[in-house]
């Protein structure tokens, strides 16, 4: 399978590590109008909780940042080596192919 797709934004590794997270939107999404642009990992939120079972029933809403998946809708992130975004010289707005296929396995 290969999707084409447009660079969002590329930021810098969250824990200082020698990578970069490379978000990729599809060109349908730009289209059609995406809202307005979130940082890369959701939005900090604050919950409320009035007894400690609900703040455990609701803890993996809380940590994804409300959205049910955890990420923006309709955007791929990648993590990249330095050396590897360097080689491949990306900039926000480059046209960009993901091709994923399976492995084929032989007989174990």
């Amino acid at each position: 399978m290969k999707k084409e797709f447009v660079v969002k934004s590329i930021d810098s590794a969250p824990d200082g590590a020698p990578y970069v997270v490379v978000s990729l939107s599809s060109l349908k999404d730009l289209k059609e109008g995406t809202p307005t642009q979130q940082p890369p990992f959701g939005a900090p939120k604050v919950m409320g909780f009035s007894n400690m079972n609900d703040m455990m029933k609701d803890l993996n809403k809380m940590m994804s940042g409300m959205g049910g998946a955890g990420m923006q809708s309709g955007v791929t992130q990648l993590k990249l080596e330095m050396h590897e975004y360097k080689e491949m010289g990306l900039s926000v707005g480059d046209k960009v192919f993901l091709e994923l296929s399976k492995a084929e396995t032989l007989g174990v």
